[in-house]
């Protein structure tokens, strides 16, 4: 037998590592971290490069050992779901102790460059890593409340930039954690909507009614409201150094506004594709008010 047919290609090897960590969350949440330190640094120069490339290495490392534990605790259920079942442990290409082992090397990296930049920043990043192994993750089967607490841990990464760059969590890091926090709601019960019936195999119910129905879909909205009003929070000057001027204010109330047309498009149609087109209209929401933060403050 051939060295090929007897080892995994390094090819297979990074993919399984992309999966494992989930790659393209693992991204996006990084983003939010960045942001949140741009927004926090007095100015730019090149001791800020290293502490974002720190950022970005560190703030990866947690978010990829935070999934990675989630796929150990959740490999049977995996496997019943046809959207994880292909995942590298259920599907047999990586043995629960290598996705341990992985982990934990990612948890102490991850925790050790954050603890560089600065300690409080390790500490919500190991919080963040705890809530999200150790509360949400069980709770998915239990209740739809597990929505709720996975909010917390998924609001910490734009948070985490501010507290990186200012080793202080006050009105400012507060600010971010609210904005994410409300985003989590709408983003993840248009999910839960469209991968109902997959979810339903896995034993995971995430929809707050617990149904497709316009209970669920008025809670989006009603997120979606209070969203919008925590992003434009801080053009009335009551968030301290965090600050968005008029101009900025409107392009971010016109998103939200973009957002919740999507959200009531959801509870007229009550369909599938009108949730995932919430959803990825969640997705680009979050990542263009921070571009629209961080153009103002370097821009003003």
């Amino acid at each position: 037998m051939s060295a090929t047919n007897t080892f995994p290609s390094i090819k297979s090897i990074f993919n399984d590592f992309k999966e494992i960590t989930k790659a393209g969350l693992a991204i996006s949440v990084v983003f939010s971290s960045l942001a949140g330190y741009l927004l926090g640094i007095h100015q730019f120069n090149l001791s800020s490069v290293y502490v974002l490339i720190m950022l970005a290495i560190g703030g990866y490392c947690m978010v990829g050992a935070s999934n990675a534990y989630n796929q150990i605790i959740e490999k049977d259920l995996d496997a019943l779901m046809d959207r994880t079942k292909n995942r590298p442990i259920p599907a047999g290409r990586m043995s629960v102790n290598t996705a341990f082992i992985i982990a934990t090397i990612l948890t102490i990296i991850g925790l050790t460059i954050l603890y560089l930049i600065n300690p409080k920043t390790a500490m919500f990043g190991a919080i963040s890593i705890f809530l999200y192994t150790c509360v949400y993750t069980p709770l998915k089967t239990v209740t739809s409340l597990s929505v709720f607490v996975g909010a917390f841990p998924g609001a910490i990464p734009f948070m985490l930039g501010w507290v990186a760059a200012t080793n202080d969590f006050g009105i400012e890091a507060g600010t971010l954690f609210l904005i994410q926090f409300f985003w989590q709601f709408p983003h993840f019960w248009a999910i839960g909507w469209f991968l109902f019936e997959d979810y339903k195999k896995g034993g995971f119910y995430m929809l707050p009614t617990g149904k497709r129905d316009k209970g669920t879909a008025m809670q989006i909205i009603l997120y979606t409201l209070w969203l919008t009003a925590a992003s434009v929070l801080p053009s009335f000057g009551y968030t301290g150094r965090l600050y968005l001027t008029t101009v900025s204010a409107v392009i971010v109330g016109l998103l939200g506004l973009w957002m919740l047309f999507y959200a009531i498009k959801l509870y007229k149609n009550k369909t599938d594709k009108s949730a995932k087109t919430l959803m990825l209209v969640s997705v680009a929401y979050i990542s263009l008010i921070q571009v629209v933060y961080i153009s103002d403050k370097f821009l003003r």
